[in-house]
C-alpha cells in the first residue's frame, strides 16, 4: 500500500496539475480536499505538502502573487516535463486514483498487480534521498536460502510488471540488480554513499534488454525484423527496444521491417519467439536460428503424444 502521505502528496500534484498554468486558490485546495479526505486543510499543512513534494519529486509549486493561485511553473502537465518524475508520479497515482475512486467504479477497471510494486518502494526511494546503505535478505529464484547483502541503492526500475533496484553491492564489489518481490526484508543503515556522478540509469540500460547488465566485452548487434501488418501497427506503438526503427515497408507481404541495436541475451530471444509467426527475424543468423530452436522445442513439447493428461 501506498503511505497515507505520498497518497496525498500525488492528490495535491494531480489537483495543481489540471488547474493548468491558471492555477488554483488555497480556498480551492480546502473545498476539494475536504471533499476527498473529509478533514479539514489547513494552510500549514499545505506548506509542508508543498515542501515535501518539492524534495521527494523535485517540482516547486508556484505562487502568483497577483491572484494568489498556485500552479507548476511547466508549458504542460508536470507528469510531462521530467521523465524520471513521469515514473514516480505514475507509479503511485494510478493505485492512488482506484483506491479514492474504488466505490464509484466498483467492476469498471481492471489493473494488473505488480507484485513488487509497494512492499519497498517508498523505503528505498527514501534511501536514495538520503544517500543511504540499506541491507537487504535477498533469496533468488534459484536458491533454496537467503542472504543479507548491503546494497546502495543508486536507482528503480520497473520491467515487465516487476520493480527491481540498481545498485552497488558492497560484498560483491560490483553493481547489481535486484528485484524486489525477492526481498524478505530491508532496512535503511547508518552508512552514507555518493552517486556516481556519471550514473544514469537509462544509459546503463540503454543497450539492455529489460533489467540484465551487459557482460563486460559484450558489444550490441543490429537485430533487422520483418512484421505482418497487424503486427507492425502493435510494435509501432509499443516496441520490443527503445532503439526499435522502422527501415522499410515490405510491399509483398505488408507490414514493416524494424531494427533493433541491443546486447542479445536469452531473455530477448524469448520475448522475439513471443511473437510466434507475427515476426520474423532476418539477421544475424545467430539471432534467427536462437529463435527458431525455442520454436523447435516448443513444438517437440506438443509433438509428443506420450503426454496426456
Amino acid at each position: 500500500m501506498v503511505p497515507e502521505l505520498i497518497r496525498k502528496y500525488l492528490w495535491l500534484i494531480r489537483t495543481i496539475t489540471a488547474a493548468g498554468r491558471r492555477g488554483v486558490s488555497l480556498e480551492e485546495l480546502q473545498d476539494k480536499w475536504e471533499k476527498t479526505f473529509f478533514t479539514p486543510y489547513p494552510r500549514r499543512t499545505f506548506n509542508n505538502h508543498r515542501e515535501a513534494i518539492l524534495d521527494i519529486f523535485g517540482v516547486e509549486i508556484k505562487c502568483d502573487r497577483s491572484t494568489n493561485r498556485y500552479y507548476f511553473p511547466f508549458e504542460g502537465s508536470v507528469m510531462d516535463s521530467d521523465s524520471s518524475l513521469n515514473w514516480m508520479v505514475n507509479t503511485f497515482t494510478v493505485g492512488n486514483l482506484l483506491s479514492l475512486s474504488k466505490e464509484r467504479l466498483s467492476g469498471r477497471v481492471s489493473v494488473d498487480d505488480i507484485p513488487s510494486g509497494h512492499k519497498w518502494l517508498t523505503t528505498l526511494i527514501d534511501a536514495m534521498l538520503q544517500g543511504r546503505e540499506t541491507q537487504i535478505s535477498y533469496r533468488k529464484y534459484t536458491g533454496s536460502t537467503a542472504e543479507d547483502l548491503t546494497v546502495r541503492p543508486y536507482a528503480l526500475k520497473e520491467f515487465l510488471r516487476r520493480w527491481y533496484v540498481v545498485g552497488y553491492c558492497v560484498e560483491r564489489k560490483a553493481l547489481r540488480v535486484y528485484g524486489l518481490d525477492r526481498i524478505l526484508s530491508l532496512e535503511i543503515l547508518d552508512g552514507r554513499f555518493r552517486l556516481p556522478r556519471d550514473f544514469d540509469v537509462d544509459e546503463l540500460f540503454s543497450c539492455s534488454f529489460g533489467i540484465f547488465l551487459p557482460e563486460k566485452g559484450v558489444s550490441p548487434v543490429g537485430i533487422v525484423f520483418r512484421a505482418g501488418p497487424t503486427e507492425s501497427g502493435y510494435l509501432r506503438d509499443l516496441p520490443i527496444h527503445p532503439s526499435q526503427r522502422i527501415l522499410y515497408a515490405d510491399p509483398e507481404r505488408g507490414g514493416y521491417y524494424f531494427k533493433i541495436f541491443v546486447v542479445p541475451d536469452r531473455n530477448l530471444v524469448m520475448e522475439l519467439c513471443k511473437h510466434g509467426d507475427r515476426i520474423e527475424i532476418v539477421s544475424p543468423g545467430k539471432i534467427r536460428d536462437a529463435v527458431a530452436e525455442e520454436h523447435r522445442k516448443a513444438l517437440a513439447l506438443y509433438e509428443n503424444k506420450d503426454k496426456t493428461i
